[in-house]
């Protein structure tokens, strides 16, 4: 661990001079898919978080440079980070919350690529799948603000170019927006910013095969419609355009 920690505390001067070459970024690289491997063993996962080991890996998860090498290494440290959070341990939720991974992540969905929008929504997911994750994210006015904000610019530009994770970027930010949405107190907060452009066919079309995430798709509007017929659309028969303008979810 030591000789891997040596390797990617090098590339922080050259993160923040531009300097990073590839070789550099394919040696952190490496060396962070490493700590996956630790971080996503049961016998070393919690020696990984006592050791604050995933902190040093927040200084490629912050930087707001999306050139290829950056991209590089936000991915491989993310990897790191869900490798962690997919597990619902109690313990890796609270040391994930108290090393303030939601900004964090939060920043990786604005300037990262597809891939790196996709790892860090289920990162979020994740954590607001807890209780406590849930909790910390509506004890704040703003956090809750910043979470419902952002998700709804990644909805916003969404584009089809990455058909490959599209269908996992979409079903992490169903999840997230449907999380967020069993809140009764902040509902109508949450569907002022809702982009209900979501429901359109070209979207619903590329998750039609999974039908919990349809399930989930349709329950979120469910809790964010106010009208007595948001029922119908808890149903088996699914919404049309002539229940709800813009509404399509096949």
């Amino acid at each position: 661990m030591r000789v891997l920690l040596k390797i990617i505390t090098s590339a922080y001067r050259p993160l923040l001079s531009d300097g990073l070459t590839e070789r550099a970024v394919t040696q952190v690289c490496n060396a962070i898919a490493l700590f996956q491997c630790v971080a996503s063993h049961p016998n070393t996962r919690i020696p990984f978080i006592r050791a604050t080991m995933p902190m040093y890996l927040y200084p490629f998860l912050n930087t707001m440079n999306n050139e290829r090498s950056y991209e590089c290494l936000r991915i491989t440290s993310l990897g790191v980070i869900g490798s962690l959070a997919k597990v619902q341990d109690p313990e890796v939720i609270e040391y994930l919350l108290s090393t303030q991974i939601f900004p964090s992540c939060l920043r990786c969905m604005e300037v990262g690529k597809t891939l790196s929008r996709t790892v860090s929504t289920f990162i979020i997911y994740r954590i607001l799948l807890s209780e406590k994750g849930l909790k910390y994210c509506f004890i704040l006015a703003e956090r809750y603000l910043s979470v419902s904000q952002c998700l709804g610019k990644l909805v916003e530009n969404l584009t089809e170019d990455d058909a490959e994770n599209l269908p996992q970027l979409l079903k992490n930010i169903i999840g997230c927006y449907l999380r967020l949405s069993e809140n009764k107190r902040t509902r109508p907060q949450l569907s002022s910013y809702f982009p209900w452009k979501f429901l359109d066919h070209k979207y619903a079309n590329i998750i039609r095969s999974d039908p919990k995430v349809l399930a989930d798709l349709r329950q979120l509007v469910c809790n964010l419609r106010t009208s007595k017929s948001c029922t119908i659309h808890c149903t088996d028969e699914p919404p049309t355009s002539s229940d709800s303008p813009g509404l399509s979810i096949p």
